[in-house]
């Protein structure tokens, strides 16, 4: 009872004690004698009321309140006194030496080539950018999470080991951190409170009761309060999880997806709270519906409150334990001493081992939190880290046979560690010693793949689940990282241990050794292709390890004997079956061979062989060890048994020959690929290579004839041999055919492959060079793609290859597409092997191919024979005597008797090739043994075998002279000439012994070699000449036929010659007759004349040709329309989604938005572009995939280019106009400024007057003085006017089709041709177009009309001709209304109420829209006029020039005062003027402008500012009238051209006068435009042009502004795809749910969201993580761009997947822009999408 009351008093007295300061309890815990007991007691009392809210806490309050109460008590009682001031001494205590950050999935980690000791040696961001190896030949690769930094490890690095920030003996880090370590008290407290904590941390997390807690716990009456909870996992997709959550608690859309969210990212949550029962419902209902998606049903559970709160607090405890041990190593010791103490009544293991075991059972959350404890304890504590490891090898098993039944991604399991410690040197060897790490792996991976042996103990992997063997793949890496580098000091201890796991290792090769036998197919087709899948993919795993093996076994002379045996053991092992089998006798030529009898394409053979590969390899070894010698002393000879270890490798390579003569055709594809890997550069090294190698050890060893009958045996060809088979069928005769050849060329390998160190005397690097050589004689390549070929995955080395490259090929640096690429040097040529035993079929004959045309064009022979081979090693010295045995010479003599038979059909070129090949080699192999020895000591005698007479009483010398003369071996005839000279070099080298007679002859025969070489060298020129002369005589025939002709049909070509074809010039004008001076003039009355020609266009569709005339059916030309900021001096100014209240007839003037259209200048007729458009339509609706382009706002490709066009423009010809130039005279006298004004202001207020009387009028206001009243209604009709122009039917109906797409585009509105905003765009797409244009020809620095594109040209000519007729298929009272309010900017006395101030308007899009609209003033009910040439030359001066002063005066309002312009003499004329003309108006800006700035100032201004806008209006002006443009305009003169605009325009160059010549008219309006209010900052002129962003020259930067990049919307750290928008330069978080936006009611992603903003839904953005450029248009269409960054090879490397440092490249920066500025992005896309059509493409919308 006592007991009971003293427990109550104390749990009083700690409710009384809480409110009080964190001292008082730290106090009171102090007063405790266990402190786990009052601990655990505590947090009973409060965690469950911190924590209530488990389904939306209120995360702040929760935060403040666990720190108030619990972790600030908690530090007070360890540092005994203000926690603060504690930590912040502390954290100045000194730095660590290891850095140890944990990499998140996608952050960018570096390695250094130069200095790591393995490629797993990585560095953070941070550390990289402050290091030594900033500067040295660095990687960059994206970590997919869990890795850790490796600054500080000096076992890491070879050089350079700490960044500048953990460098030791930094001013203030190891002496003072001895000075001032903790003291006694805080370390004894530590003691007390880590192990409580990490008790309860562990325990609670690895509680496994849904009801119940820990009876310690238990001490509050327990409430009825339950959680549904449900857990990730990895076969639910996202929406699987949204709709079974929906279906189950019925609740909205939204709230589903921030579970699933939650769950994705936390590995759990509760998605009900309520009683059990309700809870109990829910999992069950989630469960059901779940089922119905998958397979499995999600894990669901149902957990009492309380316990959700504990288990979230220990997490949280975990990252404070994280906290508080980051800032000493002392705090860091004692937790993992902790965890590893075990207890010493329980039969439980330490705290970390429990954590480990129960890795798999946790979710998500919960393990990134404990595995970042162990990251930032024992992986901080080299000492404890060992531990650690032991640790973990002494569950190694349990833990990856749990990995791979869990479905968690290795990165958030616990057995992802592994790499951390394996990859240590001294651990791996000390792991190796103590625990025998290499048998733990091994016996494991024997123990998770034991379903997949089969009835003889061999793996057979059919039916095999990807996910699982994934998993396993984890198990062999392992095994990799423990073999990473090898050790340089064996210990007996080692030495035995690694003898150990090699022979566990040797068990699992003895399991894959002849595993998934296959028989030949006979008579039917196989059913079923079987898996073949996994047994490559477990080969390519093992090919790094198998060499790492090796090269263990090779450190030390007896290790390799030993391991040598063992492996010879297991060899002989597998190979019983054969050994007992029956025998055959083979017998030819004198020789026998008693052999096992089996055929390959009659019995089981498998290509997977790993134990004799193994054995190949380590003889190779032994070789290098010079150790052959010894081998005696470990394998007896008569266990040797050399016939049984070649046997298998050779049935694998008759396998491969008979798949090559299509015998196994019925076996399916599954064998045609594993031959393919066989030999392919991915497992080649450790199979095929290996297999030859294992031949060669054969020929060494066995008696040469004996070995090339079991060659001939096994290949099924001693019969084809001994005896001629005459049979008629062709299969039969070309299969063995191919036969033979397959086996001439393994039998070239066997002899004349060398290059690999250990069988001939060669070195690694000579071997690399030489397969650099083989790969560049096929064709230049690019860096990557020989990388990939040469060194798949050999770690590390690289840095050989770069060495070698270089001596043996030039680099060629890339243009502005496709990448650098090297070419092989010519020196290098004269090692090239026609026979490489790694050129693929087609290789062989492309390289064949290029040598020969290479010495075609030198003059030289085209005999390619072998180069001089290197010597074979003494171990393998016997091979060669294969070339001069009985076997061998019969083999060729029958081959080329056979050539020479005419009836014989048993032979092909490619075989006489091999046999001249095999020639070759036995003669330069006798050479060069001649040239070292005297030739008593040469036994080698191939000269004196092939000189023997055969059965058919001629030598070798013979028949090769027969075969010269069969005219099918033209090409074969160097090769034999260089054959019979060798046999006579080598005949001469064995006469030397003849000393004194040699010295003679020898010189001479050098001599008549000469002379023979020569005369072929004469031949061939002569021929070479010859053929000359006669194509000379051929081509002067043929152009006297032609002139012939041409005369006879003269009539025909004149007729034609006057029809230049459209594509002729780009400015057809060019080619008309020289046109004087005065007419290259386009306004005013001294107008030149228009010149027009017949165009006669040719449809692309029926190919049928038709004049373009105003009365005929339509032509069109194929364009789009699209929105378009690139000319915006406000980027990411709002833009209205719809515009149904826009008013569009003024454009702003900072352009934001304009609607620019393009044509890629393809003309069609419009009846067959429209049945063309029909049928696109059908047939889109019957294809299933996913459409590139949207029909329903009238998308197609164009036909031809397969551009994306949305509309067509109706071709109008040009309608030509004269004007009197008497009558123009006449009319200058009288028509000036001032009256034709007023001329214009009566006719607008005659319709006012008209209209008044009517509906509603045009709301003008006429200041008073109107002047003349004589001028009334009628007085603009009277200076000339004509008809209006009529319109086929056809041509109006594509005018108002074309009309009412740029409205429904530019408005992003649904069409309506009745809108009275459609005439409005017209002549805004018109203005914008050309501005867009001009802005573009100057960036780029091109002359005005001299550098359009036919495409520009011809679309800007459709668009001005058409924008004429549109105004005629108007309501001609709508455009008057228009055309009002565009005069009300620029005419005194009239303006309405809407009028805009002169400073907000773009007066180029007013000069268009008036000048288009002008005519429209000339209309009357019953006749439709409009005005002649003359009226209309006269109505376009003065609108210009009116529309000029007004932007003469935009620009000095808003002249910049502060640019370094360069100065022009202050006394010129236009100085002056400027100066007095700003006086006059600054006086009526009621001084708002400032009149101290010096005339030439002003005029360089404004001539600056002004210029754009003249290039375009010459631009307009001269599609719009036709008249041929000064020639300084064609040609690119910067000085020529300002003047040579002002004569074309009709300007004084001193563009003052226009002001002094109107002073009067013009006076009123300056003062009603200085007015007006909106004079402050304001656009300046001329407009800045817009370019990408600037970028960064080193990649690196990028990345690290990525790391800092935090989404502005969620508070985690979880992987971002940061993506850089190279528009504006704003960083977004891309393919992320919490930064998704709703348009229109559907969701888009944040990149598409701001290119609506940005770009009109057109832009271009730059992944920073993968360097990939992505180009987005509209809603749901996008394409991959190369990125402008490439390497020091010059190619990109999008994913960073080769990871070399990046460069900017500015060219094709440059092009980049330019797509964007030519609007060539919706293109770029399209034409991307057509060739990359996918079922199922990107979900673009939500990027």
């Amino acid at each position: 009872m006592a007991d009971e009351e003293a427990g109550g008093t104390e749990r009083m007295e700690i409710s009384a004690e809480l409110p009080q300061t964190p001292q008082r309890l730290a106090s009171w815990w102090d007063q405790q004698v266990d402190f786990y007991t009052a601990f655990l007691h505590h947090l009973a009392q409060l965690v469950p009321e911190i924590y209530f809210a488990e389904m939306d806490p209120d995360l702040e309050k929760q935060e403040e309140s666990v720190q108030m109460s619990i972790f600030t008590p908690l530090e007070w009682y360890l540092f005994g006194e203000d926690p603060d001031i504690c930590l912040e001494k502390l954290k100045h205590s000194g730095a660590f030496q290891l850095c140890g950050k944990v990499f998140k999935s996608g952050e960018t980690t570096y390695s250094c080539r130069d200095c790591a000791i393995d490629p797993t040696c990585v560095l953070c961001m941070d550390c990289f950018q402050n290091s030594v190896h900033k500067n040295h030949r660095y990687k960059m690769h994206t970590s997919t999470g869990g890795g850790f930094c490796d600054c500080g490890d000096t076992e890491a690095w070879k050089t350079g080991p700490f960044c500048v920030n953990h460098e030791p003996g930094r001013a203030g880090t190891i002496k003072e951190n001895s000075r001032c370590p903790l003291n006694e008290e805080v370390i004894v407290q530590a003691r007390k409170i880590f192990p409580s904590v990490i008790k309860y941390v562990v325990e609670m997390t690895i509680w496994e009761e849904e009801k119940e807690l820990p009876p310690e716990l238990q001490i509050r009456e327990k409430n009825e309060r339950y959680y549904c909870v449900l857990f990730n996992d990895e076969h639910h997709s996202y929406d699987h999880v949204i709709y079974s959550l929906q279906r189950a608690l019925d609740c909205e859309l939204a709230e589903a997806q921030l579970h699933t969210t939650a769950i994705d990212k936390e590995g759990r949550r509760a998605v009900k709270a309520g009683a059990y029962a309700a809870c109990q419902e829910a999992k069950e209902d989630i469960k059901s519906h779940s089922e119905n998606v998958s397979q499995h049903p999600l894990h669901v559970e149902v957990l009492h409150s309380e316990i959700m709160a504990h288990q979230k607090f220990a997490l949280r405890l975990g990252s404070w334990m994280n906290k508080i041990m980051s800032y000493s190593s002392d705090f860091r010791q004692i937790f993992c001493q902790a965890c590893l103490r075990e207890e010493p009544d329980s039969e439980n293991p330490c705290l970390i081992s429990r954590l480990m075991l129960w890795d798999a059972k946790l979710y998500k959350g919960a393990r990134k939190i404990l595995h970042e404890l162990i990251f930032s304890s024992f992986f901080m504590e080299m000492e404890y880290k060992k531990l650690f490891a032991m640790e973990f090898v002494k569950y190694y098993k349990q833990l990856q046979k749990e990995y791979i039944s869990d479905d968690h991604d290795r990165s958030i399991s616990i057995t992802a560690l592994s790499v951390q410690m394996f990859t240590v040197p001294t651990l791996a060897r000390h792991l190796i010693e103590e625990q025998n790490v290499i048998s733990v792996i091994t016996e494991t991976l024997l123990e998770v793949l034991p379903e997949y042996l089969d009835r003889n103990n061999k793996f057979n992997f059919q039916g095999y689940s990807q996910d699982k063997l994934g998993r396993v793949y984890a198990v062999i890496c392992d095994l990799k990282y423990i073999l990473i580098s090898k050790p340089t000091i064996w210990t007996e201890r080692l030495r035995m241990q690694f003898l150990e796991g090699f022979r566990s290792f040797l068990k699992i090769l003895t399991c894959m050794q002849g595993m998934e036998e296959i028989r030949r197919q006979v008579g039917q087709h196989i059913e079923v292709d079987p898996d073949w899948e996994a047994a490559i993919a477990i080969q390519m795993q093992l090919k790094n390890i198998l060499l790492m093996f090796q090269e263990w076994c090779a450190c030390d002379e007896e290790l390799l004997l030993v391991a040598y045996k063992e492996c010879h053991k297991a060899v002989m092992r597998c190979s019983t079956s054969f050994i007992s089998s029956s025998k055959t006798v083979v017998q030819s030529c004198g020789h026998s061979l008693e052999t096992k009898s089996y055929r390959v394409s009659e019995d089981l053979v498998s290509i997977h062989l790993p134990l004799s590969r193994t054995l190949a390899g380590l003889h190779v070894r032994l070789s290098r060890l010079g150790a052959v010698s010894r081998l005696h002393e470990f394998v007896s000879f008569e266990d040797f048994q050399v016939e049984v270890l070649v046997e298998y490798p050779l049935r694998c390579l008759v396998l491969v020959a008979q798949v090559v003569a299509e015998m196994w055709r019925r076996n399916g594809l599954s064998l045609i690929s594993q031959v393919f890997y066989y030999q392919d550069v991915k497992c080649r090294e450790e199979m095929y290579d290996k297999d030859i190698i294992m031949l060669q050890i054969g020929a060494s060893l066995m008696d040469p004839n004996k070995f090339l009958l079991l060659v001939l045996q096994r290949y099924e060809l001693a019969e084809a041999f001994n005896k001629t088979i005459s049979t008629k069928d062709q299969d039969l005769i070309k299969q063995y055919n191919t036969l033979i050849e397959e086996m001439l060329q393994v039998l070239i390998y066997i002899v004349g492959e060398r290059y690999v160190p250990g069988v001939g005397n060669v070195t690694k690097e000579e071997v690399t060079m030489r397969e650099i050589i083989h790969l560049l004689c096929i064709e230049p390549m690019p860096h990557s793609v020989k990388m990939t070929k040469i060194l798949f995955q050999q770690e590390n080395n690289e840095t050989g290859l770069e060495n070698v490259i270089n001596k043996v090929a030039t680099f060629k640096k890339p243009g502005v597409s496709g990448h650098g690429v090297y070419e092989l040097k010519d020196e290098s040529l004269k090692d090239f092997n026609m026979y490489f035993y790694h050129y693929s079929k087609t290789q062989h004959s492309k390289a064949e191919h290029m040598q020969k045309k290479r010495r075609k064009q030198e003059n030289k022979d085209e005999a390619l024979p072998p180069p001089p081979p290197p010597e074979f090693c003494p171990a393998f010295s016997k091979v060669i005597n294969l070339l001069n045995c009985d076997i061998m010479m019969y083999i060729l003599r029958t081959v080329f008797e056979r050539a020479i038979d005419t009836d014989s059909n048993l032979w092909t070129e490619g075989m006489l090739q091999m046999a001249f090949h095999i020639l070759a080699l036995g003669l330069l192999e006798e050479k060069q043994q001649l040239q070292k020895a005297p030739e008593e000591e040469v036994t080698f005698d191939f000269y004196h075998k092939a000189s023997r007479l055969g059965s058919s009483a001629m030598n070798i010398q013979m028949l090769l002279e027969k075969l010269k003369g069969i005219p099918q071996l033209e090409g074969q005839k160097d090769m034999i000439t260089w054959i019979l000279q060798m046999f006579d070099t080598v005949k001469r080298l064995r006469e030397k012994s003849c000393l004194i007679v040699a010295t003679t002859s020898g010189s001479e025969s050098i001599k008549n070699d000469e002379i023979t070489h020569d005369k072929e060298k004469a031949e061939r020129k002569r021929k070479a000449e010859a053929a000359r002369l006669h194509r000379q005589k051929i081509m002067a025939q043929m152009s006297a036929l032609q002139k012939n002709f041409i005369e006879t049909h003269k009539l025909m070509y004149d007729n034609t010659s006057e029809m230049p074809g459209k594509e002729d010039s780009i400015m057809e004008e060019e080619s008309t007759p020289a046109v004087s001076d005065y007419s290259r003039i386009a306004l005013g009355p001294k107008r030149g004349p228009s010149v027009t020609e017949k165009e006669v266009l040719t449809c692309i569709l029926c190919q049928e040709e038709q004049e373009v005339k105003i009365e005929n059916n339509a032509m069109v030309l194929s364009a789009c329309v699209q929105k378009s900021t690139a000319l915006t001096q406000h980027r990411g100014k709002p833009i209205e989604l719809s515009g149904e209240a826009l008013d569009p007839l003024f454009m702003d003037p900072d352009l934001a938005y304009g609607t620019y259209t393009g044509s890629c200048g393809h003309v069609m007729h419009a009846v067959c572009w429209q049945k063309y458009f029909e049928a696109v339509q059908l047939s889109s609706q019957q294809r299933i995939h996913v459409d590139l382009f949207d029909l329903e706002s009238g998308e197609y490709l164009c036909p031809l280019c397969k551009s994306l066009c949305n509309t067509v423009i109706p071709i109008i010809p040009l309608q030509p106009q004269k004007i009197n130039s008497e009558n123009a005279d006449a009319l200058a006298q009288l028509l000036t400024l001032a009256r034709w004004i007023q001329t214009v202001l009566a006719r607008i207020s005659g319709y006012n007057i008209r209209h008044a009387k009517g509906e509603n009028p045009i709301p003008i206001f006429f200041n008073q003085g109107m002047g003349d009243s004589t001028l009334e209604f009628h007085s603009i009709l009277s200076f000339g006017v004509e008809s209006s122009i009529k319109y086929s039917n056809s041509i109006k109906e594509m005018v108002i089709l074309f009309a009412t797409t740029i409205y429904r585009i530019g408005l992003k509105v649904p069409p309506d041709e009745t809108d009275p905003r459609v005439p409005m765009l017209t002549w805004s797409t018109c203005a914008f177009t050309i501005q867009a244009i001009e802005n573009l020809l100057g960036d780029e620095g091109k002359p005005l009309f001299g550098a359009l594109q036919n495409r520009q040209h011809n679309g800007l000519k459709a668009l001005m001709q058409f924008a004429v007729a549109q105004r005629i298929t108007c309501p001609q009272v709508l455009i008057q209304k228009h055309l009002v309010r565009l005069l009300s900017v620029v005419l005194p006395n009239i303006k309405s109420e809407d009028t805009p101030c002169l400073l907000s308007i773009d007066l180029f899009h007013v000069l268009v829209g008036a000048v288009l609209a002008f005519p429209s003033l000339y209309w009357d009910d019953p006749v439709d006029l409009q005005p002649s040439s003359v009226s209309s030359s006269y109505n376009h001066l003065y609108l210009f020039h009116l529309i000029t002063m007004a932007h003469m005066l935009q620009i000095l309002l808003t002249v910049d005062t502060g640019l370094p312009l360069a100065q022009v003499q202050e006394d010129r004329e236009e100085a002056h003027s400027a100066s007095s003309f700003f006086a006059e108006i600054s006086q009526y800006t009621s001084g708002s402008i400032g009149c101290d700035i010096p005339g030439w100032y002003l005029w360089v201004s404004l001539k600056n500012g002004i210029t754009p806008y003249l290039r375009c209006a010459a631009l307009f002006f001269h599609y719009l009238l036709g008249v041929t443009p000064p020639e300084e305009l064609h040609t690119n003169s910067a000085e020529g051209e300002y003047s040579a605009l002002c004569s074309y325009l009709s300007l004084p160059t001193n563009l003052f006068l226009l002001f002094q010549e109107y002073w009067d008219t013009v006076r009123p309006l300056l003062k009603r435009w200085c007015a007006d209010p909106a004079l402050i900052n304001c656009l300046k002129y001329p407009r800045k042009r817009n370019s990408l962003i600037e970028l960064p020259d080193d990649y690196s930067c990028l990345l690290n502004q990525a790391s800092h990049f935090r989404c502005p919307r969620s508070a985690d750290d979880e992987r971002k795809h940061p993506v850089l928008c190279l528009f504006c330069g704003a960083i977004l978080c891309s393919q992320n749910i919490c930064c998704q936006e709703i348009v229109n009611g559907e969701e888009v992603g944040a990149c598409i969201f701001h290119a609506l903003h940005c770009g009109a839904g057109v832009c271009i953005f730059l992944k920073i993580r993968e360097c990939r450029v992505v180009l987005v248009e509209g809603k749901a269409r996008g394409c991959a761009y190369p990125a402008p960054y490439l390497d020091e090879y010059g190619e990109t490397d999008p994913g960073l997947k080769r990871g070399n440092p990046l460069h900017l490249s500015r060219e094709r920066y440059r092009k980049l822009h330019l797509v964007w500025q030519q609007h060539c992005i919706i293109e770029e896309i399209a034409r991307s999408q057509e060739t990359n059509q996918m079922l199922f493409g990107f979900n673009w919308q939500l990027l």
